[in-house]
């Protein structure tokens, strides 16, 4: 990250070990803590070996694809993802900061979490925003009942076609949630299908935020039901964990129900916030996001790190790795938009964490050299273990020792 710290600064060798140490421990906590065998332990006699495939890698995938871009309006925005513990890479995304034509002010971002399969995912990054164009609700006029109307007949028909496709092509299973963001000189339209989220920052507080699409929320548990599903340990029919998403069709199946009255519906709740010039950054993230954060801590969290950060990648990119050190075991996707109001560089910002990094250098090395005097062997997770139990001033807000 672009901060008070040069990168040319060789990490001190205490690091270097604590850094190689960690990876071990950290996978078998991980794997072990799935319930899977423990590194090296084999099955008991007589016991067979599970042969269904884990959902989950032994040691997390930490590359990460990023992005950036610009508005001419001023908007700038970055895209990271990283595919994490999950054994396969099942996010896409859409950012198209200039609609052209008669909307060339207008701008299109979304996230799609694809789950059992990474196809419905792929296929809605591609075909959305072309629906939802293809009803001509969209215009200089800027009429937000009519856009809202696009933007639900857009993911319809969607999902309409979707269907046709996986039908003539055999595909029997998978789906993807939705959140997306489509903004206009005068509106910002939300539009939320699962349980991915956005997350509008005004002012340095959160100003709005979806609402996740969960199977036990009492109004889409009561579609559910009456589309004759149940909801079992928090998912329908015990099986699938959010209650609208494009695809999943072995769940659209009850006769003399209109789309939006199936078991999952492909209809986005939509919501429209008119802009303001407090507007500072906006975040499209998928729900390996949101299992470890929440919109305050995020909020928090970008708002201080705008103000000692000049590279909005960077920026994505420690939200990921905060979220993977906070135990995010999915795959971690964010699109962050800011806003000609977002916190600039703070040269007062830059100086306090500066100081920090220097303070938490100096406890590293000093727990290190304690735990070596025990004759214990440190690793990254035991000194964090430390770190964390004392009252370390300065630390990002929303992100605390994790963040570091």
């Amino acid at each position: 990250m672009r901060t008070a710290r040069k990168s040319g600064v060789e990490m001190p060798a205490f690091m270097r070990h604590l850094v190689k140490e960690t990876e071990k421990r950290v996978s078998s906590f991980f794997k072990g803590g799935r319930g899977g065998t423990a590194e090296g332990e084999q099955p008991k006699e007589g016991e067979k070996e599970e042969m269904i495939p884990s959902p989950y890698l032994d040691r997390p995938v930490l590359d990460k694809l990023a992005e950036e871009g610009c508005a001419r309006w001023g908007l700038t925005y970055a895209l990271a993802s990283m595919q994490g513990w999950r054994a396969n890479m099942e996010d896409f995304h859409n950012c198209v900061p200039q609609l052209g034509g008669e909307l060339a002010d207008w701008n299109f971002f979304a996230v799609f979490d694809g789950h059992a399969g990474s196809t419905v995912a792929q296929f809605c990054s591609q075909h959305l925003l072309g629906q939802i164009l293809a009803t001509g609700g969209m215009g200089p006029e800027d009429d937000p009942e009519k856009v809202k109307a696009a933007i639900i007949e857009g993911f319809l028909q969607t999902d309409k076609h979707l269907h046709n496709v996986a039908r003539r092509e055999g595909w029997e299973r998978g789906g993807t949630t939705v959140v997306a963001a489509l903004i206009s000189p005068y509106y910002i339209y939300f539009a939320n299908c699962g349980d991915s989220r956005a997350m509008l920052c005004r002012s340095g507080q959160v100003c709005f935020s979806t609402e996740d699409h969960k199977p036990y929320s009492p109004l889409e548990k009561e579609r559910i039901e009456s589309a004759g599903g149940s909801v079992t340990i928090q998912r329908i029919n015990g099986s699938l964990a959010v209650s609208r998403a494009l695809g999943d069709f072995s769940y659209k199946g009850a006769e003399n129900r209109t789309p939006s009255q199936q078991m999952v519906s492909p209809e986005p709740e939509v919501c429209v916030v008119e802009r303001s010039p407090a507007d500072e950054f906006l975040v499209l993230a998928c729900d390996g996001v949101w299992d470890t954060i929440s919109n305050e801590e995020l909020c928090a969290f970008i708002h201080n790190r705008l103000q000692v950060c000049t590279d909005l990648r960077d920026v994505c990119s420690q939200v990921i790795d905060l979220c993977l050190y906070k135990g995010s075991l999915d795959n971690i996707s964010i699109i962050l938009l800011c806003f000609p109001g977002a916190p600039q560089l703070s040269a007062e910002a830059l100086h306090q964490e500066a100081e920090l990094e220097d303070l938490l250098e100096a406890k590293v090395a000093e727990i290190y050299e304690e735990l070596c005097a025990r004759g214990e062997e440190p690793d990254l997770l035991s000194v964090l273990t430390v770190l964390a139990s004392d009252d370390i001033p300065g630390l990002p807000p929303g992100g605390g020792i994790q963040s570091k």
